[in-house]
C-alpha cells in the first residue's frame, strides 16, 4: 500500500498530515484527513471499499463532493500514485505523451 502526507482542506479547517495512496488488496486509491474526535479512524475516508475510486480524478471528485480538496498535489505524487497502481495491477507504466508527463511531474524542482 502506498501513502503519501498530503494537505486537504475544506469546511474551514486544513489536514496538513491527511494521507493519500494506492489500495492494491482493495484495488482503489484513497484519502484520509482529519482525525475523528471518538475513534481512531480518520473523520474523512474516501476509498476504503474494493474498487470504489479508479482514478486520482474520481478522488478529488469524492473529495469535492464531501466539501474538501487536496489539489494541487506536491511534485511527483500524482505520478507515484500512478506508478504504484500501474505497480500493483501488473500494468506497465505508461509511455509516450502521458509517460513524459508523469515523469516530469516526479522531477524534482
Amino acid at each position: 500500500m502506498s501513502r503519501y502526507v498530503i494537505t486537504v482542506t475544506g469546511e474551514s479547517r486544513t489536514d496538513p498530515e491527511a494521507v493519500i495512496g494506492y489500495d492494491p488488496p482493495l484495488q482503489t486509491y484513497f484519502l484520509q484527513a482529519f482525525p475523528h474526535e471518538e475513534t481512531d479512524d480518520p473523520a474523512l475516508w474516501i476509498g476504503a471499499r474494493p474498487h470504489e475510486i479508479e482514478t486520482l480524478n474520481d478522488l478529488q471528485r469524492a473529495a469535492l463532493a464531501e466539501g474538501y480538496d487536496f489539489m494541487p498535489l506536491p511534485p511527483g505524487v500524482a505520478a507515484k500514485l500512478v506508478a504504484d497502481k500501474a505497480a500493483a495491477t501488473g500494468r506497465p507504466n505508461p509511455d509516450g505523451a502521458i509517460g513524459e508527463l508523469l515523469k516530469r511531474l516526479n522531477q524534482p524542482d
